[in-house]
């Protein structure tokens, strides 16, 4: 009789170990996008957390819409719920930084539903940083090269000038 309860002990806690679902990540912890593409095939169809700043522009297509986010490693495209979409403030670009967006969902390395590309199916999104606009700054080191190569190329083209009249 103790040997079977024994027996039956062992095969619970081999069957309780088993039953749960065992994600490579929590879905807490953040995953540079470089890594997670780097890793496609063991991360295919794991729930993941992204965060990066928001690119580009918001790509509607009727109830979802695709947006862009760069973590300075890699960009990916997030496929999300347009109402969710309409959340994200500030794209970046030349003039504004992006908001910076904390992404959960389901990693695709390569979608069926969209094309065969790698992407990620947002479950939520969180706001970390609103974006904000940038006053573009020129420094004055590229405005001296700037002023430098203009006189050169006009130097340039005066010779060029002289030698076509000199051969006349």
């Amino acid at each position: 009789m103790l040997k079977q309860i024994k027996t039956l002990i062992i095969v619970t806690a081999f069957i309780i170990s088993f039953s749960e679902n065992v994600y490579a990540y929590d879905t807490g912890e953040i995953i540079d996008i470089s890594y997670l593409i780097e890793n496609a095939a063991e991360l295919d169809q794991q729930e993941v957390t992204v965060s990066g700043e928001a690119v580009g522009e918001a790509m509607n297509r009727g109830s979802h819409s695709w947006i862009n986010i760069n973590d300075s490693t890699n960009a990916i495209g997030i496929w999300m719920s347009s109402s969710e979409a309409q959340k994200i403030k500030y794209f970046g670009n030349y003039k504004y930084k992006g908001d910076v967006l904390k992404i959960s969902g389901t990693f695709n390395r390569a979608c069926k539903e969209h094309g065969g590309e790698a992407d990620i199916h947002s479950i939520t999104l969180e706001i970390e940083e609103t974006g904000h606009g940038e006053d573009e700054q020129i420094s004055s080191t590229k405005i001296a090269v700037a002023a430098l190569s203009a006189a050169l190329a006009a130097s340039l083209m005066a010779l060029f000038l002289i030698e076509i009249r000199s051969n006349k």
